[in-house]
C-alpha cells in the first residue's frame, strides 16, 4: 500500500466512523442546541484531544498493554463507566431552562452555568477504553512500509481528529438554525434528560463489559 492510497483509504473510513451516532454526537448536539454553539465545539474539541492522545498512545504502546492487561482494560473500563454515569445522571436529575433561569437558580452562577465542556469532552473519550483498543486494531491497518511509525500514526490521527472538528462543526451550525425552538424550556429539558438517558446506558454497557 503506498503512502497517497493509505491517506485516502484512511480519510474515507475514519470518515464514516466520524459520522456514525454515538456518544460523541449525543454529547455535542445536546450542548449545541442547550448551551450554544461555543460550547458544543469546546466539547467537540475536547472530544478531538482525546483522539490525539489514543493516537499517540497506539504509537508508543500503551494501547497494546490495554488489549493484553485485564487488570488494565478493566481498570480503565470501570472508570470510565463511572464518569458515564456521573454526567448522565447529571443531565437525567438536573435538566437545564434556558441560560436566564440556569443563571437566577444557580447559587454561584459563574461555577455552575459554565461547565468545562472541552474536559467534559476529553474525558468522555479519553475514559472510554474500547477507543484504544480500536485504534491499535484500526491505525495499523493503514500504515504502509517504510514509514516513520509514531509520526504517521500521529497523521492518521490528525485527519481523524480534523474531520471530527468538521463534523461537529456541521451539527452544531445545524443545531443553531434551530436553538430558539431547541432552548425552549421543556425541549432543553426532554433534551437534557434523553442525552442523560444514552450516557447512562452506554455507562452500565461499558461497566457490564466483561472481556476485551
Amino acid at each position: 500500500m503506498s503512502v497517497a492510497h493509505a491517506l485516502l483509504a484512511f480519510t474515507i473510513t475514519a470518515g464514516l466512523l466520524t459520522v456514525t451516532p454515538g456518544l460523541d454526537t449525543a454529547l455535542v448536539l445536546r450542548t449545541a442546541a442547550v448551551e450554544g454553539k461555543r460550547r458544543a465545539m469546546q466539547a467537540g474539541t475536547g472530544i478531538c484531544s482525546g483522539i490525539l492522545v489514543w493516537g499517540l498512545a497506539t504509537s508508543m504502546g500503551f494501547s497494546a498493554v490495554l488489549a493484553l492487561s485485564k487488570s488494565a482494560f478493566t481498570a480503565l473500563r470501570l472508570v470510565g463507566a463511572c464518569y458515564l454515569l456521573y454526567l448522565g445522571a447529571g443531565l437525567f436529575l438536573c435538566p437545564r431552562t434556558t441560560p436566564e433561569e440556569r443563571v437566577r437558580a444557580a447559587p454561584h452562577p459563574t461555577l455552575q452555568d459554565r461547565p468545562n465542556w472541552f474536559t467534559r469532552g476529553f474525558l468522555t473519550n479519553l475514559l472510554n477504553p474500547k477507543v484504544g483498543i480500536f485504534y491499535i486494531s484500526f491505525l495499523p491497518q493503514f500504515i504502509p512500509g517504510g514509514v516513520q511509525v509514531l509520526q504517521f500514526s500521529m497523521l492518521l490521527a490528525f485527519i481523524h481528529a480534523a474531520e471530527g472538528i468538521l463534523w461537529f462543526l456541521l451539527l452544531s451550525s445545524a443545531a443553531d438554525f434551530v436553538s430558539q425552538w431547541l432552548r425552549h424550556p421543556s425541549v432543553a429539558v426532554a433534551l437534557d434528560r434523553v442525552t442523560g438517558g444514552i450516557f447512562i446506558g452506554f455507562g452500565i454497557k461499558l461497566g457490564l463489559e466483561r472481556g476485551q
